[in-house]
């Protein structure tokens, strides 16, 4: 099986071409929801987050993904916490 990765920035057509390859019959992973699967609401990924991150990143009891980016990508020892969290269980529902 040949496996192929789509890379690029926001609005480079990512989505655009894996609905493509999906409709050839491709597999098809979408790295970022399963990030988000990851630190949904009451997962073991989310009580993570919240424990490094505090509960000022929430709105209504979930993860203000906004808010969120702010401080990781301000801070590189905040983003390699998160990543720390979140990649280790992308590969697990990948």
């Amino acid at each position: 099986m040949k496996v192929i990765a789509l890379t690029g920035g926001i609005g480079a057509g990512k989505s655009t071409v894996a609905q493509f390859f999906s409709e050839l019959g491709a597999n098809v992973v979408d790295a970022d929801h399963l990030a988000r699967i990851a630190i949904e609401r009451g997962s073991e990924g989310f009580a993570e987050v919240i424990a490094r991150f505090g509960e000022k990143i929430l709105t209504n009891g979930d993860i203000n993904r906004k808010t969120l980016a702010e401080i990781v990508f301000s801070d590189p020892d905040a983003k390699k916490d998160l990543e720390a969290i979140i990649h280790p269980r992308v590969q697990k529902l990948f």
